[in-house]
């Protein structure tokens, strides 16, 4: 039974290399070894207004779409601090606050950048981190703008040349809040106004969307609000540990839902597509964008592949009869920034879900929170981990010293196996059964050790999320060479303990009976080991306290119980 286990391990932890060679590869910049797929080249383009829904109550909100070319060689943005002046001049406007600058396009008032100064580049530790952009090689940009509704008619899209309204560019001491506004011309007996609202120390804004009826008819157009982002993964991000890049939505129904850019390009996205609550948002790792509306206000959902690697998740929501020389206001958060779970929570319900734990998000956000408590006391994120390992293995310290108990009996009746199995080797049903005889008399239970180590599993697994998806980690640093707990150990220092640390316990562990099986047993922490060599600082941190306060209890029982601590070094002959 215990040999059947063991070769069930084996062959687990063999696919597992197979895969983590294969992702090697890629990391590496050459083509998958086992399992190559097509690179899609992203294309820099800008889609066209969506069509219409229809709104006959139909399952039919995504809207059909088509594409056009961004227009290049771009006019400079206006210089921070300076007003811009009315213009009907396609041109960039530059806007900062105390955390973020952004770069608004006067077609259709679209946002094209954004760049945080508190988060820095992986690459480029002197510049801010650049989420949303428009250059040739990334597309990642919030647009708005109008569509027809029951009446039909043309208006204002995200491809109308907007005038940029004079004022303030840059958030000044004293001031709390700025304003961008763009205003289009009257089209369709239409015209748009849009205000962006942007707060000191905020990531979201608010944005208000004032449709004006010029005409002498009324109008009923749809308000469109969509993020459009091309399908590549974030820059610099390691294989070693994927995480999630894509599209997602939330409505009070269904909850959270994350989508696949191959569902959307395979067509098989199965989503709830109207609501009356709710946000759609583009999700990477630390990182994220929303649209958000008010509850109550409906609108239908959609998820569409744009063109070529570009893809585009978004709202619709229909405004209704505008009466001649009547206008009709529309409130609008856009969230742009790092998923920092508190600030995510206080905006709209369900936010804090774009920082995605999986599957054991019910374990995972307790720990989140006793982390961030230990912080808010220690004031350093490094310590903050070791000290919520010190207090999970205080809680789970009665499990532990059973596990290590039965280790323990395991080790002191080695020699007994050992012999016998050397005696019955030609006979291996006899062995079996001898086996299974020292196990009973011993009082022995060959499970005992795993058991309990298995319940814990789930909670050091959800840990490990909180660790790597925690933008707080993000260039926070621990003490002396450590500077960013989100990127390796520069002098790879971290990773040579930690694989010290893991021999150890391997070698404080029984051997197995089997001389093959003790020879193999050495060869997957050494594995393990190295790849923790590319992890991040925080994780490999985390490991290390494990390892130390594991072998520490572990040397404590087999002392208490009068098994002297033992190293089983492999023979390899």
């Amino acid at each position: 039974m215990n040999d059947i286990r063991r070769t069930i391990l084996w062959v687990i932890f063999g696919f597992s290399m197979v895969l983590l060679w294969d992702q090697w590869q890629v990391f590496s910049g050459h083509k998958a070894t086992f399992f190559p797929s097509a690179t899609q080249t992203s294309k820099v383009l800008s889609p066209t207004v969506p069509v219409a829904p229809t709104l006959s109550g139909t399952a039919s909100s995504v809207p059909s779409s088509s594409s056009a070319g961004v227009t290049q060689n771009l006019p400079g943005a206006v210089p921070t601090g300076a007003p811009s002046m009315p213009s009907t001049v396609k041109e960039r406007v530059v806007v900062s606050t105390d955390v973020l600058t952004l770069t608004f396009d006067s077609e259709g008032g679209t946002l094209v950048r954004s760049v945080f100064s508190k988060y820095k580049d992986t690459a480029h530790k002197e510049l801010g981190y650049v989420l949303l952009d428009e250059s040739s090689d990334r597309v990642y940009v919030a647009q708005t703008g109008l569509i027809a509704g029951t009446t039909g008619g043309t208006f204002p899209t995200h491809k109308t040349l907007m005038t940029v309204v004079p004022g303030e560019r840059t958030l000044k001491d004293g001031q709390n809040e700025l304003q961008i506004k763009f205003e289009s011309a009257a089209i369709g007996g239409v015209k748009l106004v849009k205000t962006y609202t942007i707060k000191r120390g905020a990531y979201d804004m608010a944005v208000r969307h004032d449709v004006i009826n010029t005409g002498n008819v009324p109008v009923a157009p749809q308000l469109y609000l969509q993020l459009v982002r091309d399908g590549n993964k974030p820059p610099g991000e390691s294989s070693f540990y994927s995480t999630f890049t894509g599209p997602a939505i939330y409505t009070e129904a269904k909850k959270y839902q994350k989508v696949e850019f191959k569902t959307i390009e395979n067509n098989k996205v199965d989503v709830e597509k109207q609501a009356t609550n709710g946000y759609v948002a583009m999700v990477q790792h630390y990182f994220a964008s929303a649209w958000i509306l008010g509850d109550g206000i409906q609108r239908d959902i959609f998820l569409r592949k744009v063109d070529t690697n570009l893809f585009a998740v978004g709202m619709i929501t229909p405004l209704n009869s505008i009466a001649p020389g009547a206008t009709r206001t529309i409130d609008s958060k856009l969230f742009v920034g790092p998923q920092e779970e508190k600030k995510l929570e206080a905006l709209s319900p369900g936010l804090e879900l774009v920082k995605d734990y999986g599957w054991l998000t019910i374990l995972a956000k307790p720990l989140y929170w006793l982390l961030d408590k230990l912080h808010s006391f220690i004031q350093n994120w490094g310590w903050s981990i070791v000290a919520l390992v010190l207090l999970l293995k205080i809680a789970f310290y009665w499990l532990n010293a059973k596990a290590y108990a039965s280790m323990a009996k395991m080790k002191a009746i080695n020699p007994k196996i050992t012999e016998m199995r050397e005696r019955l080797k030609d006979k291996p049903q006899e062995m079996q059964q001898a086996m299974m005889k020292i196990y009973r008399e011993e009082k022995v239970n060959p499970m005992g050790g795993c058991f309990p180590i298995m319940i814990q599993i789930p909670v050091f697994i959800a840990l490990y999320w909180v660790l790597l998806s925690s933008v707080e980690m993000r260039s926070a640093p621990w003490m002396l060479w450590i500077k960013d707990l989100s990127s390796p150990d520069p002098f790879y220092i971290l990773p040579v303990v930690m694989a010290l640390t893991t021999m150890l316990q391997t070698a404080l562990n029984p051997a197995p009976p089997d001389p093959m099986q003790a020879k193999l047993m050495w060869f997957m922490p050494l594995i393990f080991s190295v790849m923790f060599f590319f992890f991040p600082a925080g994780l490999v941190l985390y490991w290390i306290t494990n390892n130390i306060l594991s072998i520490t209890q572990q040397w404590v029982i087999n002392t208490r119980m009068g098994v002297p601590p033992q190293f089983n070094l492999p023979k390899f002959k």
